[in-house]
């Protein structure tokens, strides 16, 4: 079934993407999770092709494209392998935050560029101490003439090792009642004095996707870089949740869809007993069950697309749809993992990556448990 937000002109751009990632992402896959990192030879192809942020405006050297390309993308980067998350935070999270908050010189001067793939950039929230309660970070930018000067920690930070640009949360007012009205939004550039990495952190899953732990001390960043106005850093954090939600659950919906293909598949060829496996009923019952579970996201996710690119305000929704979709996979990731049998454990076998890559989807962009939070709010109890 075709998704009514999706046209003629959609179509055929995936069918290019798709044959772009067969040629530059499919082959490579691999030997980036051994890395564990993605090439920024990938970032500048991409970009060369016009898959990076084909949203921005024209004057900018964007497409000025609707979301559903962005859709596009997201679901063929998750068939490739969920390490390439990063780039859909960099087209769709990161990005629409200059786009949307930065004075004309700020998008004159880095669109282009995140446009092209020569910057790469990074959202910094997380902190040691502080993760889906954001007002209470800690890390501080202090205005001292014509700079900034920060000090603070952030953690698990996608695109952290080959970010370029990074939009950091920090706490311009420490003082301010309530907490939330003194956080702004910096942008800091790779160069900024004060500004280090830490290691790239090792994780369960998503091997190629490099995550960081960020440092600053003393750093200095200019002024000119403070992106929208003083104290509304937090309101422009929840303003654009609600695109990161959805990509989220985009990405989980179609991860969830590539493992019951891997099941069925496997299913198919595997015999005991004397005949197929996917020829007894305990299987057969297990596989309606993930395809129904599976039907029930899709139609959901595409109703909340295209509400979404109707510009309706639907937090609610995409908080239910982030939740219920991420353990959704997850339930289909353990049980495509059981029909696999003892294979399904080996390296060698797609779904023991996929088992591992999904859980996190539960986590980031606000955990589950924030989602129901959120939902229980609209709830009148």
């Amino acid at each position: 079934m075709t998704a009514r937000y999706l046209r003629e002109e959609h179509h055929i751009f995936r069918e290019a993407f798709r044959k772009f990632l067969e040629k530059e992402a499919y082959p490579y896959y691999d030997e980036w999770e051994q890395r564990g990192i993605i090439p920024r030879s990938f970032w500048a192809k991409m970009g060369e092709n016009g898959f990076l942020c084909p949203w921005v405006d024209e004057k900018y050297g964007g497409l000025n494209a609707d979301f559903a390309y962005s859709v596009v993308i997201n679901e063929e980067l998750e068939k490739v392998g969920s390490s390439l998350v990063g780039i859909g935070l960099h087209n769709d999270i990161v990005t629409p935050y200059i786009a949307s908050y930065g004075t004309e010189e700020q998008k004159q001067k880095w669109l282009p560029k995140c446009i092209s793939g020569e910057l790469i950039t990074a959202i910094a929230m997380t902190e040691p101490g502080a993760g889906s309660d954001l007002a209470n970070i800690s890390t501080t930018a202090v205005k001292d003439g014509d700079y900034y000067i920060v000090n603070g920690q952030k953690t698990f930070i996608t695109n952290g090792i080959h970010a370029d640009l990074i939009v950091v949360a920090c706490k311009t007012d420490p003082h301010a009642k309530p907490p939330h009205r003194g956080i702004s939004l910096l942008v800091v550039e790779r160069d900024t004095p004060g500004f280090t990495r830490g290691r790239k952190l090792e994780k369960v899953g998503l091997h190629a996707q490099d995550t960081a732990e960020l440092f600053f001390q003393d750093a200095k960043v200019p002024k000119e870089n403070l992106l929208g106005e003083e104290g509304k850093g937090f309101y422009y954090l929840m303003e654009k949740l609600q695109q990161e939600r959805l990509v989220v659950a985009i990405a989980a919906q179609t991860a969830a869809e590539v493992m019951f293909s891997l099941a069925k598949h496997y299913v198919k060829q595997r015999s005991a007993f004397g005949r197929r496996v996917s020829e007894f009923q305990t299987v057969q019952f297990r596989l309606a069950e993930m395809a129904t579970d599976i039907a029930i996201g899709r139609t959901f996710v595409d109703r909340v697309i295209e509400e979404h690119m109707a510009g309706k305000q639907i937090v609610t929704e995409v908080s239910m749809a982030k939740w219920w979709i991420t353990e959704m996979a997850k339930r289909v990731a353990a049980e495509a993992m059981q029909l696999h049998g003892g294979y399904g454990y080996m390296e060698e076998y797609e779904i023991a990556r996929r088992y591992r890559d999904i859980p996190v989807s539960a986590i980031y962009a606000g955990t589950n448990e924030m989602m129901k939070t959120i939902i229980a709010r609209q709830l009148d109890l």
